[in-house]
């Protein structure tokens, strides 16, 4: 059995859908059909059911697919380890991330990378947005996992991995508290409390002066790292914007996350600078693209 005809069999089993399989394989919807018709031959029954409407597994396919996928991913994993070895991917990789759920991502992906490039370890480093894009320009971190945008010249903006709802951080104290949603507009009731050393653009995003309906925003007290503007929330001074699933990670008494019914998402985006990218560098973004692919 050859390996395109695995590959054509997995990625079909998966898709159930000839037009697409070709299309993520990059070759001709025949030349799926004629693989599959070959491998069929081979196996001496059908794979698959098919029809004018929808592609399905034979219980020998599923059984085919359960049995040959992990052997697969298996052949996988040691040609990756086989080229890592030639690449000699080695060093240490230092990633930056700004909250603890892309944190607990890149924890996942480097426990994958490790296993595909043992001589090469992952550091990572959870840093404020501000001190993240200097961290990175200045070298001191390889690659980012932070929100958009950035203004700096030297940074590339790579593939966003998660897009969060957005939601005001406010005072239990305060009425919006009890709301289920609230919207921009709301911005103009109270102070924002701000973080320190952020672009004029991340600013604007996340800390705007006017509302859509151009009311004025009053900016608040402002602290240079997140527990610091959680304080100031619960303290009554003020709201701020953040992630509603920094409710999760961030819960504190006297604080509540409320949804946005018309503001947009939080993006988590991955972060390079602008050169030439080594074999580590690139290896451990595509490791974190899969992690990403396979949690959806």
């Amino acid at each position: 059995m050859e390996r395109y005809e695995i590959e054509t069999f997995l990625t079909l089993a998966e898709e159930l859908h000839f037009a697409r399989t070709a299309e993520l394989l990059r070759v001709s919807p025949g030349r799926v059909s004629q693989t599959i018709k070959a491998l069929e031959r081979q196996i001496g029954g059908a794979l698959f059911e098919r029809s004018s409407r929808r592609v399905a597994l034979t219980a020998v396919g599923r059984r085919f697919r359960d049995d040959l996928a992990p052997a697969h991913e298996g052949i996988q994993r040691a040609v990756a380890t086989a080229r890592a070895a030639c690449a000699q991917i080695s060093g240490v990789l230092r990633i930056g991330f700004t909250t603890p759920w892309m944190g607990d991502l890149l924890v996942r992906a480097g426990d994958v990378f490790a296993t595909r490039h043992p001589g090469c370890a992952v550091e990572l480093s959870n840093m404020t947005y501000g001190a993240a894009v200097a961290a990175l320009r200045a070298k001191q971190v390889d690659l980012l996992i932070a929100e958009p945008p950035v203004e700096e010249p030297d940074v590339v903006i790579g593939p966003v991995l998660l897009s969060e709802p957005r939601a005001l951080v406010v005072s239990t104290s305060h009425p919006l508290a009890e709301r289920e949603t609230v919207s921009s507009e709301d911005l103009a009731l109270l102070p924002l409390v701000t973080a320190a050393e952020v672009s004029p653009a991340w600013r604007a995003e996340f800390y705007p002066s006017h509302t859509p309906g151009g009311r004025r925003v009053e900016h608040g007290p402002t602290a240079r790292d997140w527990e610091g503007v959680l304080s100031l929330v619960g303290a009554g001074k003020g709201a701020t914007v953040a992630a509603a699933r920094a409710g999760t990670y961030h819960a504190r008494p006297g604080i509540a996350y409320v949804p946005f019914d018309d503001a947009g998402p939080v993006d988590y985006a991955l972060m390079w600078r602008n050169e030439r990218r080594p074999a580590g560098l690139r290896a451990v973004i595509e490791t974190i693209l899969e992690c990403v692919r396979s949690s959806r």
